[in-house]
């Protein structure tokens, strides 16, 4: 074996762990890793380029699926390039050893098909190993094929029953926040059915799908491509008009709850910023309340309207910015990444056709 067969098979090795390396922090490890990844690299400038092409879109229902069909498409491509890396790393290792294989591949090409067969575990035996390195690799290309094969079919059920667990808060949550979601219409809609004293229930209710949320998407961020079934609706835009009423309730309303929204307030904000870290949005720009005093000067009054006991206005206001401006700039920010539908405060909200979307009724 020359030494240029032993660099050549050093590189195989190399791409080969490197891609099985990609695959066991996608798949397997159930935390967030910030390590470089090609699926990492694929996955977020594919979405920078399907994020501008759809921002030339005129029409919101043809961008919708056009960002619709990016994940799944993301998950499938995903897996034909973790087993096309496999092959040519295994096919370079084996063209280093075509000493030890019968009849000896004269091309490179020829390796590659004979690695693809080992990690495909088709076995034509027109290309046989006779020693005992080159049967090893052989060995490890169709555990590994095997392998990935089954991982990526359990991380399917896996990524569909989170997805499937988000999409129900979020539509239970449309009768309750509006569509696109507000925290403004979240107060209002509980007052206007006499549902106060739910509050407290619909809070705890919250944690626990932003705990799954906090779980499953940062583990396993595909999902966070995932667009919501259904119209004006987006998981960071529900995230968004919950965080925004717990900030109502902490700081604008005397209506009671405040120990409920203040722990949905910090497990939300710190989705935030695990995100933020995470994708590597500025988290150095934050005190922006991101809105205008005026508008909050309208929502006062509109909850003032319903009857609703207010706090004293100038404080409120300082309270209400202090708490919001903890948040927006990086809730913001997740909103661009995901060019989410715009929400009431949350988003390009000079794409809001109209104010609000109503919800549908129900007989």
């Amino acid at each position: 074996m020359s030494v240029l067969d032993i660099l050549i098979g050093i590189a195989g090795i190399g791409v080969v762990v490197l891609i099985a390396s990609d695959v066991f922090q996608s798949v397997i490890v159930p935390r967030p890793t910030v390590a470089w990844r090609p699926s990492a690299l694929i996955s977020r400038n594919g979405w920078k380029i399907i994020g501008a092409a759809g921002m030339r879109m005129n029409d919101s229902e043809r961008r919708e699926a056009l960002y619709g069909v990016y994940a799944p498409l993301l998950l499938v491509s995903l897996m034909m390039f973790w087993i096309v890396a496999l092959t040519l790393g295994f096919g370079l290792i084996f063209f280093s050893l075509r000493g030890q294989l019968k009849p000896s591949p004269e091309t490179y090409w020829q390796a590659v098909y004979y690695a693809g067969t080992s990690l495909l575990t088709l076995g034509y035996g027109d290309i046989t190993a006779r020693h005992g390195v080159a049967r090893a690799f052989s060995l490890a290309a169709a555990a590994l094929g095997l392998g990935t094969f089954s991982i990526v079919t359990a991380f399917l059920f896996l990524l569909f029953g989170a997805f499937q667990r988000r999409e129900a808060f979020i539509v239970t949550m449309r009768e309750r926040t509006g569509a696109p979601p507000s925290g403004v219409d979240f107060i209002e809609r509980h007052v206007d059915l006499d549902m106060l004293d739910d509050l407290g229930l619909t809070f705890g209710r919250a944690e626990e799908w932003i705990a799954d949320i906090m779980e499953t998407h940062l583990a396993y961020p595909v999902l966070s491509y995932f667009r919501s079934t259904h119209d004006h609706q987006s998981w960071v835009g529900t995230i968004g008009a919950l965080l925004d009423a717990s900030t109502i309730v902490i700081t604008t309303v005397d209506i009671g709850y405040v120990g409920q929204a203040k722990m949905l307030s910090r497990l939300g904000r710190h989705l935030v910023s695990d995100y933020s870290y995470y994708y590597g949005f500025d988290q150095n720009v934050t005190g922006a309340v991101g809105i205008e005093r005026a508008e909050f000067d309208q929502m006062y009054q509109r909850l003032a309207e319903k009857g609703l006991r207010m706090r004293e206005f100038e404080a409120a206001w300082v309270e209400f910015a202090a708490l919001r401006g903890s948040y927006a700039v990086l809730l913001n920010g997740m909103a661009r990444w995901w060019r989410i539908p715009p929400a009431l405060w949350i988003g390009d909200r000079s794409l809001i056709a109209t104010r609000h979307a109503p919800a549908p009724q129900v007989r």
